[in-house]
């Protein structure tokens, strides 16, 4: 049996990849399932009283990042973390996305969105160099809470919805053009995600990190 970061990279490899209307791939058996479905059972409680505005950062004090300390105290987490910081899988995501992660830095959030969660249409912040989603819920009804593909062009509307499952994810190199969201819909139970984004050194919000090192 392959490491976490070989699973990975053959998952990457066999993605589907799509160019309009902006760059995405779409991926599928993203990791070992065991991993995923131990992240999924994560003893995180989902926020609570939290406000639904479109935006994360509203709720940043009950964010959950997966920081060292997560780590250690999890074995599934640090799985997950050694192999996004592995060098074969740097060199695959430059390779597959034509992108140069030296002097990355490695943040991953752990997401649990619940009730009324919506986003509103956005591009990601120009510090996030790369975004990946992991999707971990494996619930009944939880089948349509994938990620928005939105168009280009104002009003940003619904271009499609990238598929959710467990051990299912999209990725994209964040840019002017890659809008994205997720309109308010019944959400049944949790919408469990991970995050992953590597960000460069001037990132701020150095608590949030994986690792306090550049990834190469």
């Amino acid at each position: 049996m392959g490491s976490v970061a070989e699973h990975f990279i053959s998952s990457l490899r066999n993605s589907e990849r799509h160019s309009k209307p902006w760059r995405h791939w779409l991926l599928d058996d993203m990791y070992p399932a065991g991993m995923v479905a131990e992240l999924e059972a994560l003893p995180f409680a989902p926020p609570s009283g939290v406000l639904h505005e479109g935006k994360r950062e509203i709720n940043n004090s009950s964010r959950v990042f997966l920081t060292p300390d997560v780590q250690e105290a999890h074995a599934s987490v640090g799985k997950l973390v050694r192999a996004m910081l592995d060098p074969r899988t740097l060199s695959a995501i430059e390779a597959e996305c034509g992108i140069d992660l030296s002097g990355s830095l490695l943040r991953l959030e752990y997401c649990m969105d619940v009730g009324d969660f919506w986003l509103e249409p956005h591009t990601d912040i120009f510090v996030k160099t790369f975004t990946m989603l992991l999707y971990l819920s494996s619930g009944a009804g939880s089948d349509n809470c994938g990620t928005d593909v939105l168009a280009v062009e104002e009003p940003h509307g619904l271009v499609g919805e990238a598929p959710f499952g467990f051990n299912k994810g999209t990725l994209f190199i964040p840019a002017h053009d890659t809008w994205h969201g997720f309109h308010k819909r019944k959400i049944n139970g949790v919408r469990k995600s991970i995050i992953i984004n590597y960000v460069t050194k001037d990132w701020r919000a150095r608590h949030e990190l994986a690792s306090p090192d550049p990834v190469k």
